[in-house]
């Protein structure tokens, strides 16, 4: 499996944005800019809550 998406709050305004599991680059929310999620080498890291997992399909 390749990875998965998350659907993740952002902490700030509360925009719900889809963000991919291995993100390689810093993800930032479309409406106040904020961090959402950070690259790590691997799994990225989220700052807001994980509201869905969506599992890749095969």
């Amino acid at each position: 499996m390749a990875g998965s998406f998350h659907v993740v709050e952002c902490p700030d305004c509360g925009n719900e944005q889809t963000v991919f599991g291995r993100a390689s680059t810093p993800v930032a929310c479309v409406v106040c800019g904020s961090t959402l999620a950070t690259p790590t080498g691997g799994k990225a890291q989220f700052t807001g809550d994980v509201v869905e997992t969506v599992e890749a399909r095969e």
